[in-house]
């Protein structure tokens, strides 16, 4: 009886020590534009490998396709290489893991035009500095350029280069950037958050074309919430090990005293399973 209560406990805090991993894409060249022809490579920056992650896509033709096996992309590793880019490669990217939680969004946008606006793909945080390149395909990228957000100019500069300082979240918008002679850049949204996270832009600014893949609304709220699905499991697995030691006690033993012993412990896993995610969310 009392090995039978030892093996059950073991089991049930090897199983409860796992945790959810949340993967962080990013971009190299970290940028949001490209023009065709560029490369472009994509990386799920995870803490455990075993999770599985790969990375998925939406854009104005599919939905939900894999690199490497839906004919975009070339796998490396963790990684994601498109070697020569296309207007099709336009759309929202994200990394995807086989127990179906998914990692922060990113819009891309791949232009047959002559000029690009390199802005941060991720949210940058409050109180940063933030410059914004309006760059050409064939010639020097220090022409004079006029800087637009939410369609209004904001300023002209003359080397094209223009940095927001100290960002708050009135400069939050779509941006995109002019070149005398030259052409317009495509629009793209700058996030500002107040806090390290991975929420996406909201879902009026991707192209229209591109959707927000499913799922995104479940990601929302493991990272909110961080350890729900574990502690529904210690609910379930606490049943499951009190009918582990439920058996008939021997002679001079409490049924009850294993019992106590396995809440106990349980308890105490859900109290430090909690903390540790707490901790780890606000970092």
């Amino acid at each position: 009886m009392k090995e039978t209560s030892v093996l059950c406990l073991l089991f049930l805090i090897s199983v409860l020590s796992c945790t959810t991993n949340q993967a962080r894409l990013t971009v190299s060249p970290s940028s949001s534009q490209f023009f065709q022809g560029d490369f472009v490579s994509l990386s799920c920056e995870e803490d455990d490998s075993s999770a599985g992650w790969t990375l998925r896509r939406n854009t104005s033709k599919q939905q939900r396709t894999q690199c490497g096996r839906d004919g975009w992309g070339k796998p490396a590793g963790s990684s994601c290489n498109i070697s020569y880019t296309d207007t099709v490669d336009s759309g929202v990217y994200w990394c995807e893991s086989r127990e179906g939680p998914i990692s922060n969004m990113v819009n891309l946008t791949v232009t047959g035009g002559s000029v690009i606006l390199q802005s941060p793909v991720l949210p940058v945080m409050e109180g940063d500095d933030v410059t914004l390149l309006c760059k050409t395909k064939t010639t020097p990228s220090n022409l004079p350029a006029a800087f637009y957000k939410d369609g209004s100019l904001i300023r002209k500069q003359p080397t094209g280069h223009m940095t927001i300082q100290h960002v708050s979240r009135s400069d939050e918008g779509l941006y995109k950037c002019d070149i005398s002679g030259h052409g317009e850049s495509p629009s793209s949204w700058i996030t500002v958050t107040g806090e390290h996270t991975t929420t996406p832009p909201p879902t009026s600014t991707p192209p229209p074309t591109s959707t927000p893949p499913p799922g995104s609304s479940l990601r929302h709220m493991l990272s909110s919430v961080g350890s729900v699905c574990v502690v529904v499991l210690l609910v379930l697995l606490v049943l499951l090990g009190r009918q582990c030691v439920h058996r008939k006690p021997e002679a001079g033993q409490e049924e009850t005293g294993e019992d106590d012993i396995i809440t106990h412990v349980m308890y105490s896993f859900i109290k430090s399973s909690t903390t540790a995610s707490q901790t780890k969310q606000r970092k």
